[in-house]
């Protein structure tokens, strides 16, 4: 089996080039979406994040977001301890994962594949790239940012041009340059 990562700065269109892969019938673990449910439903976590951030990161058992977002957002060093603890959780989800899939290959999607190290065992990473303005246009339409919003939460993550040259491959989602032939070539050159 095959273990491709794939990253992308935010606003890249990374869950669309997901959503294709998919319907290709290769399977993708989304290790974000992964890390979220981890800190809803993982009690050890939760303990471990409550004692690292405070109580207040949960009340009544509910993981109070945005107060742990202003917290690590604003902080390197706080940032660094949530992903040391949230991290180990999800690569360990994803090698579970990969155990009971039976394909050629698998797609693990996370924004900070690099900066988590995620990418170490993998056998090559996507970077899925787009230019800075477009992402911006997708993301007020998306999530109703403000532009110093997003523009504060592009700086929070590795540049782009660092990703892609960090990657193995890189997929261009401009919205001109077709998706398609160029996945399919991905997969043809990991044969």
């Amino acid at each position: 089996m095959k273990k491709i990562g794939l990253t992308g700065g935010i606003g890249v269109g990374k869950t669309y080039v997901s959503k294709i892969f998919k319907q290709m019938g290769i399977p993708v673990f989304n290790a974000d979406e992964q890390a979220k449910i981890c800190m809803v439903e993982d009690v050890n976590l939760k303990d471990a994040v409550k004692l690292a951030f405070g109580e207040n990161m949960y009340l009544k058992g509910v993981l109070q977001n945005e107060a742990l977002a202003k917290i690590v957002f604003k902080n390197n060093t706080a940032l660094a301890k949530l992903n040391a603890l949230v991290h180990p959780i999800v690569k360990q989800k994803f090698e579970d994962w990969c155990n009971v899939k039976s394909t050629l290959m698998v797609i693990k999607e996370s924004a900070i594949l690099f900066e988590s190290d995620s990418h170490l065992g993998l056998d090559a990473v996507i970077c899925v790239s787009a230019p800075e303005s477009l992402r911006i246009a997708r993301l007020k339409e998306r999530d109703g940012c403000s532009h110093e919003d997003i523009k504060n939460r592009m700086k929070k993550q590795m540049y782009q041009v660092q990703k892609e040259e960090l990657a193995d491959f890189v997929i261009i989602n401009n919205e001109e340059k077709l998706l398609l032939p160029q996945l399919v070539n991905f997969i043809k050159e990991m044969e």
